[in-house]
């Protein structure tokens, strides 16, 4: 199973860390051991002081697929989810400043939280879904996934020719403004629409 991450795929939180628009999709990956394990605290690591949230929504791959067009897009995945993509927002700043790789910064251990998984069918529109996380129960960011860059099923063809989707796979679509440092002690709770699909504790 791999983490196939988006980045700057809303434009409010591309302002808010002062990024360039991108032209196309922002990849990167995680490694499986980047997943926090169910019912496991998430422990701050000591190698950053400003580890951020990242609230997105998370969509599973169910076949194998490359080179996928985006009107079959659909059918590679029947399930939606919400996870955390936590980075550690000082060690990413000093990467690309020096035009290094950032996943020393975003695929470290622990740093992708998957919550539960909901059918597809369970919405009306996929591209009109609305998410959102709380911090010790104030509401710190919103999302809506029409205001995605590029959509679910975009992303999927985009991804597509560059690594062959297996079953498992999963895609984080990218996170909406709002992001914020996670201090020890912290709630963070995951809800798509208002289903909670997720709740950690950070230490």
């Amino acid at each position: 199973m791999k983490i196939i991450c988006i980045g700057r795929n809303y434009t409010e939180h591309i302002k808010e860390l002062e990024n360039e628009k991108p032209t196309e999709p922002v990849v990167f990956l995680k490694p499986d051991t980047a997943v926090l394990l169910k019912k496991q605290p998430f422990f701050i690591p000591d190698f950053s002081n400003d580890v951020h949230y990242e609230v997105e929504i998370l969509v599973k791959i169910n076949r194998v697929g490359k080179y996928i067009d985006q009107k079959f897009a659909h059918k590679y995945y029947d399930e939606i989810g919400l996870g955390i993509d936590f980075t550690a927002r000082d060690l990413q700043s000093q990467l690309k400043a020096k035009g290094l790789p950032w996943e020393k910064a975003k695929a470290f251990d622990g740093s992708a939280v998957i919550g539960n998984w909901l059918s597809k069918e369970e919405f009306e529109d996929i591209n009109n879904i609305k998410f959102s996380l709380k911090k010790n129960d104030q509401l710190v960011q919103e999302g809506e996934t029409s205001h995605m860059l590029w959509k679910i099923d975009e992303l999927i063809e985009y991804v597509s020719k560059y690594f062959t989707l297996k079953i498992g796979d999963i895609i984080f679509t990218g996170t909406p403004a709002g992001v914020g440092k996670v201090e020890a002690n912290d709630q963070l709770t995951g809800f798509i629409e208002k289903k909670q699909m997720f709740s950690i504790l950070a230490k």
